[in-house]
């Protein structure tokens, strides 16, 4: 069974023992509040809460919480939290990033200023992880959330980014599938040309720790009764570990359908930057945002080794 323990239990698993510290920018909300106290009280993560002392304390207040164990550090407004954020992992006081009742571009400004330190040079993408508590397998999705119409070079960086977030789950050669409308290719729907090249890159060697097939279309790419009808022989038709989407609009549609329609819980990390940030949608509950901080340190625990 795929659920938020599944999640907790692998970041136990794979810290060794080593706490990570998560910076929080803003967490004002209830939501984040009791994901970052369960998180603590289940013992692989420390908690620094960077945001206007007051307001901080009466959400806490509010949602019944006790925070005492927690570091508040002070910030005038949210542009401030964002930065103290960040200034916490550039001082080495903190391993990973979340985003709390903020904007993402906010946090991202700030991850993104030369004189912070953060950027590697690597693309920045967002990666989903979408499970469901009644399904065996989890997904790793992107990028639904920030690159809005990726060239081929940033699908790549897209590609490599969802690989990393893989083998930090333990997952060493994730089945990568590009998805289209078509599964095959077709000059005129660029998506397909970009799939096809991309898959060539990845039999050269150029993309590396995983096998990327494309284009495939969503039934091609997850369902095996849909790959037997069609007569489609590939490696990762029907076995999917991680699927790439040609834009933003397509990946944002995946997560939420299978959301709002489909009963699946989705949380999600920004990568490409020195640490993990997490990222998850306002509205998205407790259970999202746990499983978004567990995944956000098996990745800063591998970074360390």
């Amino acid at each position: 069974m795929i659920n938020q323990d599944y999640f907790v239990n692998l970041a136990k698993e794979k810290s060794g023992g080593e706490i990570q510290t998560v910076a929080v920018a803003a967490p004002y909300d209830e939501a984040t509040l009791e994901a970052l106290r369960n998180a603590v009280d289940l013992g692989f993560v420390k908690v620094q809460l960077v945001g206007e002392e007051k307001v901080i304390l009466d959400a806490a207040k509010n949602a019944n919480l006790n925070i005492s164990d927690m570091e508040i550090v002070d910030a005038q407004d949210l542009a401030d939290s964002a930065q103290k954020a960040v200034d916490q992992v550039r001082l080495g006081k903190a391993s990973l990033i979340m985003k709390g009742l903020i904007d993402t571009s906010l946090i991202l400004k700030a991850v993104v200023k030369k004189e912070n330190e953060l950027r590697t040079g690597k693309t920045l993408s967002y990666v989903g992880i979408l499970f469901n508590e009644d399904k065996d397998k989890y997904f790793l999705t992107s990028d639904g959330a920030m690159l809005i119409a990726p060239d081929l070079e940033q699908k790549k960086g897209i590609i490599e980014n969802a690989v990393e977030v893989a083998h930090a789950l333990g997952n060493e050669e994730p089945k990568v599938a590009m998805i289209c409308a078509k599964e095959k290719y077709y000059e005129k729907m660029p998506a397909t040309v970009d799939a096809t090249e991309l898959q060539k890159m990845n039999q050269n060697g150029e993309i590396k720790g995983c096998i990327v097939s494309g284009p495939l279309q969503m039934d091609n790419a997850v369902d095996a009764h849909a790959v037997e009808v069609k007569g489609i022989d590939d490696p990762v038709a029907g076995k999917a570990d991680i699927l790439i989407v040609p834009a933003i609009e397509a990946g944002n549609v995946l997560l939420k359908t299978a959301k709002y329609l489909g009963g699946w819980t989705f949380g999600g990390v920004v990568v490409g930057a020195k640490v993990p940030i997490v990222v998850c949608s306002r509205s998205d509950g407790e259970s999202a945002k746990l499983v978004s901080i567990a995944v956000a340190c098996m990745m800063a625990a591998k970074n360390k080794k």
